[in-house]
């Protein structure tokens, strides 16, 4: 059994905000709105405040904005 199993652990739900989160309702983890990977609440870096999305990491992050934005991947 995983840390994100049995009694007691369940998936929060977050308000993501300009360098913070508050917690609309208690868990100890969020998924990765990209890979669906569970995040602690104490590992959680990184999220969209216009999306409102969790992220597992940087690089999943960066992802997520050029797959929505293409026009990211060029350079000038």
């Amino acid at each position: 059994m995983n840390r994100f199993e049995g009694p007691g652990a369940k998936e929060a739900r977050l308000r993501y905000l300009d360098g913070d989160f508050q917690v609309t309702s208690p868990g100890s983890f969020v998924r990765c709105a990209v890979t669906g990977e569970p995040i602690p609440l104490d590992e959680l870096r990184y999220w969209s405040v216009a999306r409102q999305e969790a992220y597992v990491s940087a690089t999943v992050s960066l992802d997520r904005e050029i797959d929505l934005d293409p026009d990211l991947r060029r350079r000038d």
